[in-house]
């Protein structure tokens, strides 16, 4: 009986299968399936913009009343606590010095402050924290141009009042619908 030239080809396809269904190849498929998993979840996330403002509340009304942004929800990396983990708060409380510790009966949370869509894939996350500027402004403090540039249009859309102070670092006042003015500022890393 004549032997088919291609039998000892099936020998080395048979120990490929053999690798591959091993336990180290599934674990090995396994990881490589999560990885991809996360690459899709996170590249799917949307950007977000973080600015921090002197008075919540008042950030509220001139949002969500003024430059009419829709609220949003808030993005399950951020929920999922995924950059916070590659940080400080991902170690153990006990080796934090109490100085730079938090709060442990009110840790921060990512959903705390405001969500709103910028846009179709832009959120912005507005947060407390910043100083009143000066004649007791309310501060609106931002390290990334790009937001101020999109909310600098915005209010431009919408014929609200406002004066550009500084190109570089930027740098505008807004009067909201009260009269209160609004400083909105770029913080340069430079």
């Amino acid at each position: 009986m004549m032997i088919p030239s291609f039998i000892p080809h099936l020998a080395w396809l048979d120990a490929a299968w053999d690798g591959i269904f091993s336990t180290q190849g599934v674990m090995i498929l396994l990881l490589t399936l999560y990885g991809g998993a996360m690459w899709v979840f996170l590249s799917s996330a949307p950007k977000v913009y973080t600015l921090m403002v002197s008075d919540l509340e008042q950030a509220r009304k001139f949002y969500e009343e003024e430059l009419r942004l829709s609220v949003a929800d808030v993005p399950l990396h951020y929920y999922y606590n995924y950059e916070q983990t590659l940080g400080v708060a991902s170690l153990d409380p006990l080796y934090i010095p109490s100085a730079i510790s938090y709060n442990q009966n009110q840790p921060p949370r990512p959903s705390d402050g405001l969500w709103y869509q910028l846009k179709k894939n832009t959120q912005l996350h507005i947060i407390s924290g910043a100083n009143y500027g000066e004649k007791s402004r309310q501060r609106h403090v931002c390290f990334d141009r790009e937001c101020l540039k999109q909310l600098l249009k915005r209010v431009q859309t919408y014929h609200i009042r406002y004066k550009l102070r500084r190109e570089e670092p930027l740098n505008f006042l807004v009067k909201d619908y009260t009269g209160q003015v609004i400083e909105l500022a770029e913080i340069s890393p430079k």
